[in-house]
Protein backbone atom coordinates (compact mmCIF):
# COMPACT_ATOMS: atom_id res chain seq x y z
CA UNK A 1 0.00 0.00 0.00
CA UNK A 2 1.18 3.33 -0.98
CA UNK A 3 1.49 5.96 1.45
CA UNK A 4 0.96 9.66 1.10
CA UNK A 5 4.10 12.18 0.67
CA UNK A 6 4.47 15.22 2.42
CA UNK A 7 3.55 17.19 -0.95
CA UNK A 8 0.55 15.27 -1.18
CA UNK A 9 -0.54 16.05 2.66
CA UNK A 10 0.20 19.54 1.30
CA UNK A 11 -1.83 19.85 -1.38
CA UNK A 12 -4.70 17.76 0.12
CA UNK A 13 -5.09 19.96 3.08
CA UNK A 14 -4.86 23.37 0.75
CA UNK A 15 -7.78 21.34 -1.07
CA UNK A 16 -10.09 20.79 1.82
CA UNK A 17 -9.45 25.06 3.10
CA UNK A 18 -10.46 25.99 -0.26
CA UNK A 19 -13.83 24.09 0.19
CA UNK A 20 -14.07 25.21 3.59
CA UNK A 21 -13.82 28.85 2.79
CA UNK A 22 -16.07 28.51 -0.26
CA UNK A 23 -19.01 27.09 2.19
CA UNK A 24 -18.48 29.95 4.78
CA UNK A 25 -18.67 32.76 1.69
CA UNK A 26 -21.78 31.07 0.42
CA UNK A 27 -23.11 32.62 4.09
CA UNK A 28 -22.76 35.87 2.82
CA UNK A 29 -25.46 37.01 0.46
CA UNK A 30 -24.70 39.45 -2.98
CA UNK A 31 -26.35 42.03 -2.95
CA UNK A 32 -29.10 42.17 -5.95
CA UNK A 33 -28.12 44.97 -8.18
CA UNK A 34 -32.32 45.95 -8.58
CA UNK A 35 -31.18 49.92 -7.53
CA UNK A 36 -29.79 52.36 -10.18
CA UNK A 37 -26.37 53.56 -9.31
CA UNK A 38 -26.72 56.60 -6.69
CA UNK A 39 -26.07 59.77 -8.73
CA UNK A 40 -23.67 61.41 -6.31
CA UNK A 41 -20.59 59.67 -4.65
CA UNK A 42 -21.74 56.18 -4.29
CA UNK A 43 -24.52 57.51 -1.74
CA UNK A 44 -27.93 57.80 -2.67
CA UNK A 45 -29.95 60.76 -1.51
CA UNK A 46 -33.68 60.74 -0.11
CA UNK A 47 -35.18 64.10 0.09
CA UNK A 48 -37.47 63.69 2.87
CA UNK A 49 -40.92 65.28 2.33
CA UNK A 50 -39.58 66.37 -1.05
CA UNK A 51 -37.36 69.42 -1.28
CA UNK A 52 -38.82 71.22 1.53
CA UNK A 53 -37.09 74.06 2.77
CA UNK A 54 -38.96 77.11 1.40
CA UNK A 55 -41.82 74.98 -0.32
CA UNK A 56 -44.79 73.50 1.14
CA UNK A 57 -43.60 69.79 2.50
CA UNK A 58 -45.38 66.73 0.78
CA UNK A 59 -46.29 68.66 -2.22
CA UNK A 60 -45.95 68.08 -6.14
CA UNK A 61 -43.87 71.68 -5.59
CA UNK A 62 -41.72 69.89 -3.22
CA UNK A 63 -41.16 66.58 -5.46
CA UNK A 64 -40.51 68.45 -8.38
CA UNK A 65 -37.51 71.12 -6.82
CA UNK A 66 -36.26 67.36 -5.40
CA UNK A 67 -35.92 65.99 -8.98
CA UNK A 68 -34.52 68.99 -10.61
CA UNK A 69 -31.63 69.06 -7.47
CA UNK A 70 -30.62 65.51 -8.65
CA UNK A 71 -32.22 63.56 -5.66
CA UNK A 72 -32.25 59.44 -6.35
CA UNK A 73 -35.32 59.44 -4.42
CA UNK A 74 -38.22 61.20 -2.76
CA UNK A 75 -39.94 60.12 0.88
CA UNK A 76 -43.56 60.26 0.14
CA UNK A 77 -45.85 59.72 2.90
CA UNK A 78 -49.12 58.46 2.42
CA UNK A 79 -52.57 57.86 3.92
CA UNK A 80 -56.45 57.30 2.91
CA UNK A 81 -59.19 59.94 2.06
CA UNK A 82 -62.77 59.00 3.47
CA UNK A 83 -63.67 57.81 -0.19
CA UNK A 84 -60.76 55.66 -0.23
CA UNK A 85 -58.36 57.88 -2.00
CA UNK A 86 -54.81 57.76 -1.17
CA UNK A 87 -52.82 61.31 -0.83
CA UNK A 88 -49.66 62.41 0.78
CA UNK A 89 -49.27 64.19 3.20
CA UNK A 90 -47.54 63.66 6.70
CA UNK A 91 -49.96 64.40 9.64
CA UNK A 92 -53.06 62.61 10.13
CA UNK A 93 -54.68 65.97 10.54
CA UNK A 94 -55.08 69.17 8.39
CA UNK A 95 -54.84 71.29 10.75
CA UNK A 96 -51.12 72.48 10.50
CA UNK A 97 -51.21 72.86 6.48
CA UNK A 98 -53.90 75.43 6.29
CA UNK A 99 -54.24 79.17 7.30
CA UNK A 100 -58.00 79.49 7.11
CA UNK A 101 -58.83 77.67 10.58
CA UNK A 102 -59.87 74.67 9.26
CA UNK A 103 -59.27 71.39 11.67
CA UNK A 104 -60.21 67.86 10.47
CA UNK A 105 -58.59 64.35 9.86
CA UNK A 106 -57.18 63.14 6.69
CA UNK A 107 -59.52 60.15 7.45
CA UNK A 108 -62.55 61.99 7.82
CA UNK A 109 -61.89 64.31 5.02
CA UNK A 110 -63.21 62.74 1.20
CA UNK A 111 -60.46 63.71 -1.79
CA UNK A 112 -62.81 67.10 -3.44
CA UNK A 113 -62.60 68.91 0.04
CA UNK A 114 -59.10 67.99 0.49
CA UNK A 115 -58.02 69.79 -2.83
CA UNK A 116 -60.20 72.88 -1.91
CA UNK A 117 -57.33 73.43 1.06
CA UNK A 118 -54.80 75.50 -0.04
CA UNK A 119 -51.31 74.18 1.55
CA UNK A 120 -48.93 76.43 0.67
CA UNK A 121 -49.70 79.82 1.86
CA UNK A 122 -48.54 79.30 5.28
CA UNK A 123 -44.99 78.83 3.68
CA UNK A 124 -45.11 82.14 1.32
CA UNK A 125 -48.08 83.41 -0.86
CA UNK A 126 -46.17 82.43 -3.70
CA UNK A 127 -47.38 78.69 -3.26
CA UNK A 128 -51.11 79.73 -2.79
CA UNK A 129 -52.19 77.19 -5.27
CA UNK A 130 -50.45 73.93 -3.78
CA UNK A 131 -52.68 71.23 -2.99
CA UNK A 132 -52.44 67.68 -1.20
CA UNK A 133 -51.16 65.43 -3.95
CA UNK A 134 -52.77 62.19 -4.65
CA UNK A 135 -50.90 59.11 -4.76
CA UNK A 136 -50.89 59.00 -8.80
CA UNK A 137 -50.55 61.94 -9.59
CA UNK A 138 -46.83 61.53 -7.41
CA UNK A 139 -46.28 58.57 -9.71
CA UNK A 140 -47.14 60.53 -12.72
CA UNK A 141 -44.45 63.31 -12.01
CA UNK A 142 -41.76 60.65 -10.86
CA UNK A 143 -42.19 58.00 -13.15
CA UNK A 144 -38.55 57.46 -14.93
CA UNK A 145 -37.44 60.35 -12.92
CA UNK A 146 -36.92 59.61 -9.88
CA UNK A 147 -37.09 56.56 -7.15
CA UNK A 148 -40.10 56.71 -4.62
CA UNK A 149 -39.07 56.19 -0.71
CA UNK A 150 -42.79 54.92 0.06
CA UNK A 151 -43.67 55.35 4.14
CA UNK A 152 -46.79 54.05 4.61
CA UNK A 153 -48.54 56.01 7.41
CA UNK A 154 -51.99 54.72 6.86
CA UNK A 155 -53.32 53.20 3.78
CA UNK A 156 -54.27 49.71 2.19
CA UNK A 157 -51.09 47.85 1.12
CA UNK A 158 -53.60 45.84 -1.73
CA UNK A 159 -54.66 49.41 -2.58
CA UNK A 160 -51.33 50.94 -3.01
CA UNK A 161 -49.76 48.00 -4.61
CA UNK A 162 -52.42 47.86 -7.16
CA UNK A 163 -51.51 51.28 -7.83
CA UNK A 164 -47.88 51.06 -8.15
CA UNK A 165 -48.25 47.92 -10.56
CA UNK A 166 -50.88 49.95 -12.70
CA UNK A 167 -48.07 52.34 -13.42
CA UNK A 168 -45.46 49.63 -14.28
CA UNK A 169 -42.79 50.93 -11.14
CA UNK A 170 -42.28 48.23 -9.15
CA UNK A 171 -38.56 48.31 -9.04
CA UNK A 172 -38.62 52.33 -8.43
CA UNK A 173 -40.41 52.12 -4.92
CA UNK A 174 -38.95 50.91 -2.05
CA UNK A 175 -41.37 49.87 1.04
CA UNK A 176 -41.25 51.31 4.54
CA UNK A 177 -44.29 50.19 6.44
CA UNK A 178 -44.57 47.62 9.58
CA UNK A 179 -44.03 44.23 9.31
CA UNK A 180 -47.19 42.66 8.73
CA UNK A 181 -47.81 44.78 6.09
CA UNK A 182 -44.26 44.07 4.20
CA UNK A 183 -45.02 40.38 4.53
CA UNK A 184 -48.38 41.33 2.57
CA UNK A 185 -46.36 43.39 0.25
CA UNK A 186 -43.98 40.49 -0.60
CA UNK A 187 -47.25 38.24 -0.73
CA UNK A 188 -48.86 40.56 -3.29
CA UNK A 189 -45.98 41.63 -5.29
CA UNK A 190 -42.76 39.36 -4.89
CA UNK A 191 -40.90 41.86 -6.83
CA UNK A 192 -41.47 44.64 -4.50
CA UNK A 193 -38.31 46.21 -2.91
CA UNK A 194 -39.14 45.84 0.97
CA UNK A 195 -37.28 48.13 3.43
CA UNK A 196 -37.92 47.08 6.58
CA UNK A 197 -36.25 49.42 9.55
CA UNK A 198 -34.98 46.86 12.71
CA UNK A 199 -35.06 49.72 15.09
CA UNK A 200 -32.28 48.96 17.59
CA UNK A 201 -29.22 46.75 16.27
CA UNK A 202 -30.15 43.44 18.30
CA UNK A 203 -33.30 42.86 16.30
CA UNK A 204 -30.93 43.09 12.78
CA UNK A 205 -30.46 39.29 12.74
CA UNK A 206 -34.09 38.45 13.00
CA UNK A 207 -35.51 40.97 10.78
CA UNK A 208 -32.76 39.81 8.17
CA UNK A 209 -33.94 36.00 8.70
CA UNK A 210 -37.55 37.25 8.16
CA UNK A 211 -37.37 39.16 5.24
CA UNK A 212 -33.62 38.80 3.78
CA UNK A 213 -33.96 42.10 2.37
CA UNK A 214 -31.84 43.91 -0.57
CA UNK A 215 -32.61 47.61 1.12
CA UNK A 216 -32.82 48.33 5.50
CA UNK A 217 -33.91 51.45 6.62
CA UNK A 218 -32.32 53.00 10.05
CA UNK A 219 -33.08 55.76 12.43
CA UNK A 220 -29.91 57.68 13.37
CA UNK A 221 -30.49 57.07 17.18
CA UNK A 222 -29.68 53.23 16.57
CA UNK A 223 -27.61 53.52 13.59
CA UNK A 224 -23.57 52.81 13.86
CA UNK A 225 -20.87 51.58 12.28
CA UNK A 226 -21.22 47.92 13.05
CA UNK A 227 -24.91 48.31 12.18
CA UNK A 228 -23.98 49.12 8.69
CA UNK A 229 -21.52 46.15 8.78
CA UNK A 230 -24.21 43.84 9.61
CA UNK A 231 -26.67 45.08 6.80
CA UNK A 232 -23.53 44.72 4.59
CA UNK A 233 -22.45 41.23 5.28
CA UNK A 234 -26.38 40.62 4.55
CA UNK A 235 -26.31 41.28 1.56
CA UNK A 236 -28.28 44.76 2.14
CA UNK A 237 -27.87 47.67 1.55
CA UNK A 238 -28.42 50.31 4.23
CA UNK A 239 -30.41 54.12 4.15
CA UNK A 240 -30.35 56.35 6.96
CA UNK A 241 -32.61 58.59 8.25
CA UNK A 242 -30.46 61.24 9.81
CA UNK A 243 -30.98 63.64 12.47
CA UNK A 244 -28.93 66.56 10.84
CA UNK A 245 -25.90 67.31 9.01
CA UNK A 246 -23.70 66.69 11.76
CA UNK A 247 -24.48 62.90 11.17
CA UNK A 248 -23.45 63.04 8.08
CA UNK A 249 -19.39 63.12 8.96
CA UNK A 250 -20.02 59.26 10.12
CA UNK A 251 -22.44 57.85 7.83
CA UNK A 252 -19.77 58.60 5.10
CA UNK A 253 -17.02 56.85 7.13
CA UNK A 254 -19.46 53.90 8.18
CA UNK A 255 -20.38 53.30 4.36
CA UNK A 256 -23.67 54.35 4.48
CA UNK A 257 -25.39 53.65 1.31
CA UNK A 258 -27.92 56.52 1.41
CA UNK A 259 -29.21 59.07 3.56
CA UNK A 260 -32.55 60.71 3.89
CA UNK A 261 -32.23 64.63 4.54
CA UNK A 262 -34.63 67.31 5.49
CA UNK A 263 -31.63 69.24 3.29
CA UNK A 264 -31.04 67.12 0.06
CA UNK A 265 -29.38 70.06 -1.81
CA UNK A 266 -26.61 70.49 0.96
CA UNK A 267 -26.37 66.65 0.90
CA UNK A 268 -25.34 66.80 -2.44
CA UNK A 269 -22.81 69.12 -2.34
CA UNK A 270 -21.21 67.61 0.16
CA UNK A 271 -20.87 64.63 -2.10
CA UNK A 272 -19.89 66.30 -5.69
CA UNK A 273 -16.74 67.49 -3.42
CA UNK A 274 -15.52 64.53 -1.94
CA UNK A 275 -15.58 63.21 -5.36
CA UNK A 276 -12.99 65.87 -6.59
Amino acid sequence: MRTIGTRAVTYLAVFLLGITLIGCTTAIREPVKVLPAPRHGGVYVVAHRGAHIGIPENTLAAYEAAIEMGVDFIEVDLRTTQDGRIVSIHNKEIDSYVTNGWRGLVSEMILEQLKQLDIGSRIGPQWSGERIPTFEEILELCKGRVGIYLDLKDASVDKVVSIVNKWGMTRQVLWYADFDELERVAELCPECILMPDPGPEENLPKVIERFEPLVIAAVWRHYSRSFAAKCHQAGAIVIVDESGPACWKDALAWSTDGIQSDQPAQLIALLERRKM
